[in-house]
């Protein structure tokens, strides 16, 4: 099972697994309770996801925890990514919150925007075994934001070596495996980690 509420984050780990042969049910799916964050590191959040859905479930459990750490913000907003987002999940409010803290410190030209997502992956079984993954890709923050692909913040984050946003890029082009994608994006790359870990292709 896949230890998320989040629609996007559900979205592209499905995508991920489906290679596998893995079929997935995500935790909103089954009406769990999110458990609340207390690590203070994104691997530390996923553990905590990934154990309290397994326990609960008695199935293997799959958890991300990911975010978007900006140089110029002394890393924020980092593990706190999706709270800046608030109750309704309003990216485009932390987009601006973002940009507006970004101006207020003067990083107006790209090499002052500097900033990276992680993604902290955790497979939990229900006998407390764990495997554990972190993975991250850096790029630029650019504004305004540019397409409506993606979730987060995607259509602000502009990786390293490209010309388009995550927000404008299909999810093959942000996530997708090799041969079919680059295997980009931060959920992809530790992704990749895992399943040398603990997966076999069908």
């Amino acid at each position: 099972m896949i230890a998320t509420h989040n629609p996007g984050k559900l979205a592209e780990m499905k995508e991920l697994l489906a290679p596998y042969g893995i079929e997935a049910v995500s935790a909103g799916e089954l009406g769990l309770a999110e458990p609340e964050e207390t690590g203070n590191n994104f691997r530390s959040n996923a553990a905590i996801k990934a154990i309290a859905a397994a326990q609960a479930t008695k199935l293997a459990a799959f958890a991300d925890d990911s975010g978007i750490v900006v140089d110029a913000l002394d890393g924020a907003p980092g593990i706190h990514s999706a709270r800046w987002a608030g109750p309704s999940k309003d990216f485009t409010a932390a987009m601006t919150r973002i940009e507006r803290l970004l101006q207020e410190r003067g990083a107006t030209t790209p090499d002052k925007r500097k900033a990276h997502f992680v993604s902290a992956l955790c497979v939990a079984w229900p006998d407390d075994h764990c495997e554990e993954v972190e993975a991250r890709v850096d790029g630029t923050l650019v504004w305004p934001p540019r397409g409506t692909a993606g979730f987060g913040y995607d259509p602000m984050f502009l990786p390293d070596g490209h010309s388009r946003t995550f927000g404008e890029m299909t999810s093959i082009e942000k996530h997708g495996l090799p041969p079919l994608g680059l295997g980009l994006s931060h959920r992809a790359r530790a992704f990749v980690k895992l399943a040398e870990i603990c997966l076999e292709p069908r």
